[in-house]
Parts: C-alpha cells; sequence; structure tokens
C-alpha cells in the first residue's frame, strides 16, 4: 500500500505572510486559536499515517500491510519533477504497490466522508488583440473597436448556462445510485450559504446543489489580464486583453474534445462581430475528471476502519475538483493509476 500526500502550502495573503516570514510550518495563536500554514491540507493528514506506523512500532506490531510514503513539496506549484520521478522509479519504489491512497480531501460537515470522484479542469486564455498599443478613450474612444468590448461580447450570458454545443451533451447521466447517495449526505444549506457569505444559492434543494457542485460541468470566468486594475480612475482602452476561465469536467467528457469545442464555439461567435481584431484562444490546464467504484475492496475496507475507529459509517462525496495547481493536465494523475488503485482518505 501507498500513501501519496503533500506538505506544501500556496502564497498566503499579507498579514499572514508577516506571521510566517520565516517558516512555513511556524504555529501561531489568534483570539485562543492554534494557526498553522498547511495544517489541514496537508500536514495533519500527513502525522495521522506516521502516528499510525509508530503506534504499532511501539506496541511491538507488524504492520499488516507494507506502507511506502510519497510526500512532496511542490504540489501547490504544479508537483515539478513528480511525473518524472514516479517513472524512474516504477520499477524499484513504486513496484509491487496495490493500493495508493490520497489524503488529500474534505468532508461537507462534521460527518466523515470517503471521496469517490472529482471534477476536471479546463483552464483557457482568450485574447483579444486591437491597436498596436494602449489608447486613450477621450481621445479615440467611439473611433476604433476596443478589445474589451470583443471580450465580453464572446464571453458574456446573462442566464450562466454553457452555450458551447456539446459540453452538456457529453455528460454521462447521474445513476440512480448516485442520486440516492445525495439524498442521504448529511449537508446544512443555510450553514453553506453561511460560510460562504451569500445569502442565495444557484438552486434551492440540496440534491440539485450537490450534483451541480460535483456532477455537472460549469464555467467560471476567473479574471482579465491587461485591464486597468488599480486604485483610482485611468481613461485607457487596453490593446490587447486576455480573459481567463475555466470548464470543470464531469465524466465522460474529455478535455481534447473540450478544447476543441470551445475554440470553435468563440472563434464562430468572434467572427459574428466583423471585428478587425485578432482572437487567440489557448488552453493550458487539461485535467480529465475522476470518478471511482464505491464497491471496491479498498472502499470497503475505508468504511470499515472509519466504522471502527469513531463508530460512524461515512458518506461518499466528491472532491470538488482538481484545482489549478492540482494535477497538471492530470499527468501523474495517471501514472499513479497505472501502479496501483485509487482511494482518497481525510482524515478531517
Amino acid at each position: 500500500m501507498q500513501e501519496k500526500t503533500h506538505i506544501g502550502v500556496q502564497k498566503c495573503k499579507r498579514f499572514m505572510y508577516i506571521i510566517n516570514k520565516y517558516s512555513d510550518i511556524v504555529i501561531f495563536i489568534l483570539l485562543g486559536n492554534l494557526y498553522g500554514r498547511g495544517a489541514s491540507d496537508n500536514k495533519a493528514p500527513v502525522l495521522a499515517w506516521i502516528h499510525a506506523v509508530e503506534a504499532y512500532q511501539a506496541l511491538s506490531m507488524d504492520l499488516p500491510v507494507n506502507v511506502k510514503f510519497v510526500i512532496e513539496g511542490m504540489e501547490e506549484t504544479g508537483s515539478n519533477g513528480l511525473d518524472a520521478m514516479i517513472m524512474a522509479q516504477r520499477d524499484t519504489f513504486f513496484s509491487e504497490v496495490d493500493y495508493i491512497i490520497i489524503s488529500d480531501c474534505g468532508w461537507l460537515s462534521r460527518h466523515p466522508a470517503l471521496t469517490y470522484g472529482t471534477r476536471g479542469n479546463c483552464y483557457f486564455f482568450a485574447e483579444v488583440e486591437g491597436p498596436k498599443q494602449d489608447l486613450h478613450s477621450g481621445v479615440y474612444g467611439g473611433t476604433v473597436i476596443e478589445p474589451m468590448t470583443d471580450l465580453i461580447g464572446i464571453l458574456g450570458d446573462p442566464s450562466g448556462k454553457i452555450l458551447i454545443p456539446g459540453i452538456r451533451e457529453a455528460v454521462a447521466p447521474l445513476s440512480d445510485e448516485e442520486w440516492k447517495m445525495y439524498q442521504d449526505i448529511q449537508f446544512d444549506m443555510d450553514n453553506y450559504k453561511d460560510k460562504i457569505g451569500v445569502n442565495q444559492l444557484m438552486y434551492s434543494n440540496k440534491v440539485d446543489l450537490l450534483a451541480h457542485m460535483w456532477r455537472y460541468p460549469t464555467v467560471s470566468i476567473h479574471g482579465i489580464e491587461g485591464a486597468f486594475s488599480d486604485p483610482g480612475t485611468k481613461t485607457v482602452i487596453p490593446a490587447k486583453v486576455t480573459a481567463k476561465f475555466s470548464i470543470r469536467q464531469v465524466p465522460d467528457m474529455d478535455p481534447a474534445m473540450v478544447k476543441k469545442q470551445v475554440t470553435d464555439y468563440l472563434h464562430s461567435v468572434f467572427a459574428k462581430r466583423k471585428s478587425p481584431n485578432k482572437l487567440k484562444v489557448t488552453m493550458v490546464i487539461g485535467a480529465k475528471p475522476w470518478l471511482a467504484d464505491t464497491h471496491h475492496p479498498l472502499y470497503e475496507a475505508g468504511k470499515v476502519a472509519i466504522k471502527r475507529g469513531i463508530d460512524r459509517s461515512p458518506y461518499f462525496n466528491h472532491r470538488q475538483t482538481i484545482t489549478d495547481s492540482f494535477y497538471p493536465n492530470n499527468l501523474h494523475f495517471h501514472m499513479l493509476t497505472l501502479l496501483g488503485n485509487f482511494f482518497h482518505f481525510s482524515v478531517i
């Protein structure tokens, strides 16, 4: 059995950086609470496994299985070097691996859960280029076709639905078993709204909300590069602007097909504007979704272990997403699956 986890952290906000200036593992006290960089994601799960091995040793007991650890410090920046290391060590360190467990998940509530899937991610840059330089709107506004206007025109849709042909048609239908699992999950929608700071959600019932969180594709616009964003005012017409957006994927969507669908759609919409500006669409991340068999013996063992440890049977849920830095292009995800069966587990 192999445990894969990470201890890396993402760049923190300024006030956190001051506190943690000299160390990524410093612990500080704020309002009576202890805080540490990456404590839950993912240093605590690392220690849980280490303490489990230590407990067996303290009792002079043999471990029931052989355990190998893969602990990386670069996961939050793209897992640099991990792919090459896995392939180089496939026949040595990674040999004779039957199961792989990743301790990088979460629960929806205080009820324990086992993760059996994630949404994938296709991340795009849509660049619109016009004048050879930025222009002053007071001088040139109304005389040129502005790249920003073109960009908003091809991305905007008030309904929030994905209009790209073929995207929704590729989605695998939810099984009756999945709907039943969603109905049984303990999930407080009011607490969820309070947690994220909104007074209204896209869906008013639990099952629809969880289904759209985990099993239906979504599109999000994350930012626009090249646009003026500093405090104050500036009457500039940007010469080039780039929208950064992503489409979260679910079974049975394929990144290569999504890339073609998005590129073709944006170019077709852009062509209808008859703009002299130039459009360039690039997919920079293409991570596939993942869905496991909850009846696999590894999941059955996980259910038994949780029931024995805390006397509660776990729910099955999804890890909300494969993030921008998590499994870039999903390369080492697939390399890991070559080595053994995959299993996600969280201790928090």
